[in-house]
Order: C-alpha cells, then sequence, then structure tokens
C-alpha cells in the first residue's frame, strides 16, 4: 500500500502530523507493506531564501495577523506539538524560503534515506532554529543522512531536482489539496490535515481493506463443490 503525503518543511503542523501518522503506521499490523513518499509543497513560494524579520513579523507583515493571535497561536501549538515529543521554539525559527529544501529532500528520497531528511529538516527549523534557505546547513542535514556533499552542493547549485519539486507540487494543485499536511492513501483516500493518531489507524485499515478483500474460498469434496453454508461451525447462536 502506498501513502503520499505532501507536505512543506515550514510547516508547524506538518511535523505534528508526521508524527501522528507514524504512531498509527507503527501499530498497524501490516506496516512492513507499506510504502510512504513524501511530497513536496510550498506554503509561500514568494519568500526570499533569507527574511529579514522573526516568525512572529513575518505571519503580522505577510499573512496580516494580529501580534496578539500570533503569539496565542505559537502558544498553543507548541503546546499540542510538546504532546507529541517535539519541542517547538518559534522565537528562534529563522524564516526563509523552502524549495532548495524540498530539492535536498527529492535526493535523499533517491538515495532511500528521504524519511530521515524529511525530519532532520523539520527538526532543524522548528526546533532548532536552522535557516533551511542556508545551503551549508542543507549540505550538513543531507552528509549527516549520508548523502555526498558535493553532490549535494553540486545538485543545489545546478537544481537537479527543480522538476521534481514542481511535479509535486502541480500534482498537489491537480487533486485541489490547498493545505498542508495532506495525506493520500493509494491513492483513493485522502486526509487532510495533522488528524489525531485514531483517524490515520481508521485511514490505514480502510485502504487496507480495499485494496487487500477477503476472497472466500468454495469448499471442495470428491470433485463436488459444497455450499460453504453448510459447513460445520459455531456462531452466537450456538455450534
Amino acid at each position: 500500500m502506498k501513502v503520499e503525503i505532501w507536505s512543506d518543511i515550514a510547516c508547524p503542523w506538518c511535523f505534528i502530523g508526521k508524527r501522528r501518522f507514524e504512531k498509527a503506521l507503527a501499530a498497524f499490523p501490516h506496516r512492513d507493506d507499506v510504502e510512504v513518499h513524501w511530497r513536496s509543497y510550498q506554503l509561500d513560494p514568494t519568500l526570499p531564501d533569507h527574511h529579514d524579520g522573526t516568525e512572529l513579523d513575518y505571519l503580522v507583515d505577510r499573512k496580516g495577523m494580529s501580534a496578539t493571535h500570533v503569539s496565542q497561536m505559537f502558544d498553543q501549538v507548541t503546546a499540542i506539538a510538546a504532546d507529541e515529543g517535539l519541542h517547538y521554539d518559534f522565537r528562534s525559527v529563522v524564516v526563509a524560503n523552502s524549495f532548495a529544501g524540498h530539492e535536498l529532500l527529492h535526493l535523499a528520497k533517491a538515495n532511500g534515506v528521504g524519511d530521515q531528511v524529511k525530519e532532520a529538516l523539520l527538526s532543524a527549523h522548528f526546533e532548532h532554529g536552522e535557516d533551511i534557505g542556508d545551503r551549508s546547513v542543507l549540505v550538513r542535514i543531507g552528509t549527516e543522512a549520508g548523502l555526498d556533499a558535493e553532490q549535494i552542493a553540486r545538485d543545489l547549485e545546478t537544481h537537479a531536482w527543480r522538476e521534481a519539486v514542481v511535479a509535486d507540487i502541480t500534482a498537489a494543485n491537480a487533486l485541489g489539496i490547498r493545505g498542508v499536511p495532506f495525506f493520500v492513501l493509494d491513492e483513493k483516500y485522502g486526509v487532510s490535515g495533522a488528524q489525531p493518531t485514531d483517524v490515520f489507524t481508521r485511514a490505514l485499515e480502510q485502504a487496507w481493506r480495499e485494496s487487500h478483500p477477503l476472497v472466500m474460498l468454495q469448499p471442495v469434496a470428491g470433485g463436488v463443490s459444497i455450499d460453504p453454508t453448510d459447513a460445520a461451525a459455531c456462531g452466537p447462536a450456538g455450534c
């Protein structure tokens, strides 16, 4: 079963949603048969590589929110993240364009370390106040996951993965995705937002049942088909 997850690095709910989905997947009996694919999405593609000002300033200036409302939102999201074992520090968040980070993620996916790099990018941004628009930060994150530093620098310089990032965003638009995180199970079921873990559990179970329906076997004895309803069995009414 395939699960595609559209998310942005600069999205606090995407990290929370990742944790909640991971909890559901860890308890899913068929987890070893689930392929998770991270897809790129940008909440604000107009951001420069480096934005002057804090996250609070950015939301006030670019989104038209009041400083009081933003501060309250930070407190609320930080508390929710803490419940998932995450340690957000909005005061230290560096506002930066996430496109290069998505390019790194595609390189990581091609080398089998996509989830590891996704985790590191989100943690760097929300927990450690690192600049995800800084190429040196991206090179370090990539090499810590086992990628080659020279290849990372070269691919970021030449935008080798630009088309892959754009393709993900185009696919999201075609699906009508307007917010992230967004989870698509087996190209059939969509789950929007950082839903509670039990919602992801039910979605995984339903998608699995749809793709692996139970087939009743027709018993055969002496070359003659037998009506399965005539077979001996016990039920609520007795045996």
